[in-house]
């Protein structure tokens, strides 16, 4: 495969909503566990979560087998950060994968399955090991805090590159004509 000078539209597209779905399910996580029982929300905002939480497992994956089937542009940068930027990516990757476990075992212990909207069902497993639901949200909450920290450093260093660099790698990823 010949390297591009640019992500596609859909890498692109996939990229800046996962970006935003992830801060947005961050921010509501943070929000939504200090909700009382008595609260219009308290129902409401787990549903919304678990179900863009499931929506965007399944956009990962499709964004993983785009990325494996597609052509996607060289890292740019010294050796150094090539290798960082790399790991980074990969260990993105990793702590969304623990996400959507960790959250699957969260909102499966009790033997029901994950509704997603009114659109389907993710059957449960139920209760795999003893307090399953508080040792994954342990991980689900500790993760979250990570990937978010990950991720700000990510943008970052994008940053950096624009500003600093002057080099390529921001604009591969917002559709600018490379220089």
């Amino acid at each position: 495969m010949t390297p591009k000078n640019s992500y596609d539209r859909v890498m692109r597209t996939l990229h800046w909503l996962s970006s935003l779905v992830i801060v947005g399910l961050f921010a509501v996580g943070l929000w939504m566990v200090d909700l009382s029982y008595y609260s219009s929300w308290y129902q409401t905002a787990p549903h919304w979560h678990k179900s863009i939480g499931i929506l965007l497992a399944i956009t990962t994956v499709g964004r993983l087998v785009w990325k494996a089937t597609h052509t996607m542009p060289t890292v740019e940068g010294k050796a150094w950060e090539r290798k960082a930027a790399t790991a980074g990516h990969h260990t993105i990757y990793l702590l969304l994968a623990t996400l959507f476990i960790s959250g699957y075992l969260i909102s499966t212990s009790d033997g029901r399955g994950i509704d997603v909207f009114t659109w389907f069902t993710v059957p449960s497993a139920g209760e795999l090991f003893p307090n399953q639901s508080d040792i994954a949200g342990d991980i689900h909450y500790y993760v979250a805090i990570t990937l978010i920290v990950l991720a700000a450093g990510h943008a970052i260093m994008a940053l950096k590159h624009h500003f600093k660099d002057k080099d390529n790698t921001l604009r591969k990823m917002i559709g600018g004509n490379p220089q």
